[in-house]
């Protein structure tokens, strides 16, 4: 994301903040991505406003809305209001299809069709089909336009409350990475499987986040029970430390998510 960018999301997040304010009523943005996320955040905090949730449909969430309110409003008002600003895409496969699918063939499909990917948050894929989390008023549209994509002609698409999302099972498997010490461009170049010079590109490109904070500083000391997200690689639990190599490299036992 680049400056212009930068000040483009914090503009608009300052908008729905006066809006919230002059209306006395909530306001919501689009979908934020992590990166963007921690900028809101941080903007906040920054200006002392404290009147916000960030919403993604569940806990989990990498995509989330910014949900601004005024003062005074009930917590039951607010929770209410997120019913009103997301919705569910749910789509269900045939029988044939089923399994089929991952994670990349929905995003995939959605940018194929030319839609805002703003409008969309996290995709939760099961072997038989997928609860795509959406603005409320972009539903009826992808729910519409997704039917014109072959791979999903035959699925059955409906719109459902974001109450009733589908979690996906969280599961993980251990992997093993010997590093030379714990500073991020080492951890990351062992996770993302690339030299340590790429590693530190990916870390100076903002695609790098520790327990869903960015991070762009390349020597930042990684601790045991810390969550790396590298995007477009995937998110890691640094676990423990397992000993060490002869040459006194550490032997760390890492949970990645699958």
């Amino acid at each position: 994301m680049d400056m212009q960018e930068k000040d483009l999301c914090l503009a608009q997040v300052q908008d729905k903040i006066e809006m919230s304010k002059r209306k006395n009523k909530i306001e919501s943005t689009d979908f934020l991505d992590m990166y963007q996320i921690s900028l809101v955040k941080r903007y906040l905090k920054e200006n002392n406003i404290t009147n916000y949730e960030l919403y993604g449909g569940y806990e989990e969430a990498e995509r989330k809305i910014l949900v601004v309110y005024p003062e005074g409003i009930e917590e039951y008002v607010l929770k209410k209001s997120y019913n009103e600003l997301t919705k569910i895409v749910r789509v269900e496969l045939p029988e044939e299809d089923k399994g089929k699918f991952t994670h990349r063939n929905y995003l995939g499909g959605i940018v194929k069709l030319g839609l805002k990917r703003e409008k969309v948050g996290d995709i939760i894929v099961s072997p038989i089909g997928a609860d795509i989390i959406v603005v409320k008023e972009f539903a009826e549209i992808l729910a519409k336009e997704i039917t014109s994509l072959t791979r999903f002609q035959n699925a059955k698409i409906s719109i459902v409350p974001i109450g009733k999302i589908r979690k996906q099972e969280i599961r993980v498997e251990d992997v093993n990475i010997i590093i030379p010490s714990f500073r991020l461009d080492r951890i990351v170049s062992d996770l993302a499987k690339t030299s340590r010079s790429k590693a530190v590109n990916i870390i100076e490109q903002n695609r790098i986040f520790i327990n869903g904070q960015n991070e762009t500083k390349v020597s930042k000391s990684i601790k045991e029970n810390d969550i790396i997200t590298i995007r477009g690689k995937g998110r890691f639990i640094i676990r423990e430390t397992k000993g060490t190599t002869r040459s006194g490299r550490y032997i760390v036992r890492v949970e990645k998510y699958v």
